[in-house]
């Protein structure tokens, strides 16, 4: 026989941290980050794939010897990526997490860490 351990039913007490003010405050800010940015990120994305399938004309426009517009997109779009990531990283370092912390001493308070 094998001893098992009781389960608790935590589903109450993560439903209270779920209503909590530093948790809605917490979905909040991390929507009001990532949404906006991610739909800036997806503009940007589809005018480069727009203009690369229909106005190639423009998109092969020389710029400086074999450089081309289409190249410099391209390479903007690993740019944007990165600095979004920076971004990202320090927003979430000085905004999200310290408040993620406060909700995570909360979790620890109710004994739902285990």
């Amino acid at each position: 026989m094998s001893a098992t351990k009781p389960t608790r039913d935590y589903s109450a007490a993560y439903s209270d941290v779920q209503r909590s003010p530093e948790f809605q405050e917490l979905r909040s800010r991390l929507r009001s980050f990532v949404f906006p940015m991610t739909g800036a990120f997806l503009a940007w994305y589809f005018l480069y794939v727009i203009c690369a399938a229909f106005f190639p004309a423009f998109m092969s426009t020389k710029v400086m010897g074999n450089i081309n517009i289409g190249l410099i997109f391209g390479f903007l779009q690993f740019i944007t990526t990165f600095a979004i990531t920076i971004v990202y990283v320090r927003w979430a370092d000085r905004v999200f997490d310290p408040r993620a912390e406060r909700v995570h001493q909360m979790v620890e308070e109710k004994g739902l860490d285990d």
